[in-house]
């Protein structure tokens, strides 16, 4: 596991570490932060394997649409900001269960694009039907906020390659 996501920014080498994401996003989604360190840990040396790339021209499409991700995103590639990032529901993989199916991310960088998609073991069901229950009790708000945090232990735990799979491009 990598302590930090490294990018190019006017020349300079800038490292981000998964405290510093949360940092940004505040405690509200932790598992969407880990997800973000995860899928940048695993992308960014396939899209550029001479070096950091360049932040600024890093494109992110996913069809997830967690705060806690699109926060990491941000701080990392300022892709939101700058109208590079991009939630698209037509990149969920139906077939992959309604579990998985939105852990879809696109990265591109230059004449790059990676897809990566999760690998199975690292999204519960009862997570995603928390996360999907609207409105929520006290009671599965709190079961919520611990699944998130086993969540984030999980993925950050575990090595980029073992939690997202490349699925297309370079």
């Amino acid at each position: 596991m990598s302590s930090a996501i490294v990018v190019a920014d006017q020349g300079q080498a800038i490292a981000f570490s998964f405290e510093d994401m949360m940092r940004y996003h505040g405690p509200g989604s932790p598992g969407g932060v880990a997800h973000a360190f995860k899928v940048l840990e695993r992308a960014l040396p396939l899209l550029e394997p001479d070096g950091p790339p360049q932040r600024r021209e890093i494109i992110v499409q996913t069809a997830f649409g967690g705060p806690g991700a699109r926060d990491a995103f941000e701080l990392v590639t300022r892709a939101v900001t700058e109208d590079r990032y991009l939630v698209d529901l037509g990149l969920e993989r139906f077939e992959r269960g309604r579990t998985l199916a939105r852990f879809v991310f696109r990265l591109g960088y230059r004449d790059r694009a990676v897809t990566l998609v999760i690998r199975e073991g690292y999204v519960t069901d009862e997570f995603i039907d928390l996360a999907r229950t609207s409105p929520r009790t006290p009671v599965q708000e709190s079961r919520l906020s611990v699944l998130k945090l086993e969540m984030a232990e999980h993925v950050m735990s575990a090595r980029a390659v073992d939690v997202y799979d490349v699925s297309g491009g370079v």
